[in-house]
């Protein structure tokens, strides 16, 4: 334990954790990778399992591994392993995913907000009245804007507040592409202004079992557009492809209501003597 053994101590051992985790007294990224593979393997020849399920550990990148099971019916399963320290208390941790940013120090450990992100969904569920409705909004909303110029963390983001301004209930099946308009249509707004606020940082909605450093709830929000107000011409370009993407949402808006309205009734269909209607 780092926090309470000596460096003495943990130099002595053998082989060293201080030599084999860290470079000078930060804690290494790669280190710890690698560190873990030798030791999955070693493991995993201890587990019953091991006898009905074969595994192969590998370094997805210098920064995550990647775990694949395969079962003695050849059924395979990837498992990525991500790094993570708990940063004090919180829901936030600092996490060994990579970065956008080339030639990262390996003893750089980025804050991810994934695990508070990930319990902000689960209250939600519990909340909701159909289990993992929002998963098919998200799911068909990355699907949309697929080769757009929104990443899916935007697009978590923009779902995030929706949900806790609209109810609950308006988000089931039946309102499927009306919600869909609403996201766009956030969407739109935000990149007029220039602006989404990151929903964790000093936003006083956030639900109290999500637990987060004091320094997120007194900060002013991140803005996660700021590059297109520093880039008017790429600003532009995004607004086109919003308004292209609400025409054709528009456009199945408009066909399911002329669906809904004229198709007719078993009981309609009976009368007149049609039998082709």
């Amino acid at each position: 334990c780092f926090l309470h053994t000596s460096a003495e101590d943990l130099r002595n051992q053998q082989p060293s954790l201080l030599h084999s985790l860290c470079t000078g007294s930060y804690l290494d990224v790669e280190k710890t990778a690698r560190w873990f593979l030798v030791l999955i393997r070693n493991a995993w020849k201890c587990m019953p399992e091991s006898a009905t399920c074969s595994m192969n550990v590998m370094l997805l990148s210098r920064r995550s591994c990647r775990l694949q099971l395969t079962d003695i019916n050849n059924t395979t399963v990837f498992v990525e392993i991500v790094f993570g320290v708990q940063q004090d208390r919180t829901d936030i941790f600092l996490s060994s995913q990579e970065t956008e940013v080339a030639g990262t120090p390996s003893t750089t450990w980025t804050q991810s907000c994934a695990v508070a992100e990930a319990k902000f969904f689960q209250h939600v569920a519990t909340h909701a009245q159909e289990d993992n409705f929002y998963l098919r909004y998200a799911q068909v909303g990355a699907h949309i804007l697929a080769g757009h110029s929104f990443s899916t963390y935007e697009l978590k983001t923009v779902l995030m507040h929706l949900l806790t301004a609209n109810p609950l209930e308006s988000w089931h099946g039946r309102y499927f592409l009306q919600r869909m308009d609403d996201t766009l249509r956030y969407l739109r707004c935000c990149v007029e202004e220039k602006r989404l606020d990151h929903f964790l940082i000093g936003n006083e909605k956030v639900p109290a079992e999500i637990t987060l450093p004091q320094d997120f709830q007194a900060s002013q929000p991140l803005n996660l557009l700021q590059h297109l107000a520093e880039d008017p011409d790429r600003r532009e370009q995004v607004l086109q492809e919003l308004e292209e993407l609400q025409d054709q949402l528009t456009s199945l808006l408009i066909y399911q209501k002329c669906e809904t309205s004229t198709c007719p009734t078993h009981e309609h269909a009976g009368q007149g003597g049609d039998d082709t209607q």
